[in-house]
């Protein structure tokens, strides 16, 4: 194994977790969103002379996610597959119950609510407001114009708060 093939290997193992937050976001469960991220590290080292050095490896990475995603979307339109809804996250040693409760009653009612989106409009609101990706950055992960980008997070927000305030005209349907 070459330097350069070390580096590429150090790199990719650095970004796992912020796959796995990607993964999460998209899939809207923990073992599906692991699933999804072995799936694309898998495909990334069957693959990995394909990535051009000098390029961004987590743009790579996102964008093979999503493509493994839509993949799996599809099969499962097919299957007509269910995908199960989020598991609770276990509570740490030392934090305030109630504080704890709260946050999570929030993050579950939000990612429930970002279930109910278009996938165009929750890989982008994933990248930019959980990755913390610039519209640039999120134009070139996802291969689209930045102006897109910038109409589907705006949407994507707009929906989301009437979602949680309880106003859910129509949903996205998988």
């Amino acid at each position: 194994m070459s330097e350069g093939d070390n580096r590429f290997r150090v790199e990719l193992r650095a970004l796992i977790p912020r796959l796995r937050r990607f993964g999460h976001s998209l899939t809207g469960s923990p073992d599906d969103g692991d699933d999804l991220v072995q799936e694309a590290l898998e495909k990334a080292l069957s693959r990995e002379v394909q990535f051009q050095v000098g390029s961004r490896l987590d743009s790579w990475m996102y964008k093979i996610m999503q493509n493994a995603w839509i993949d799996q979307k599809r099969s499962a339109a097919r299957r007509r597959q269910i995908i199960q809804p989020m598991s609770e996250d276990v509570v740490a040693v030392g934090e305030d119950g109630r504080d704890t409760f709260d946050s999570r009653i929030n993050l579950r009612q939000v990612r429930e609510a970002m279930m109910h989106l278009h996938p165009d409009e929750r890989s982008v609101l994933a990248l930019v407001s959980i990755e913390g990706q610039t519209y640039r950055e999120a134009a070139e992960t996802l291969g689209i114009p930045i102006g897109t980008v910038m109409s589907r997070l705006s949407r994507a927000r707009v929906r989301l708060l009437q979602l949680l305030d309880g106003d859910d005209p129509v949903s996205w349907k998988d």
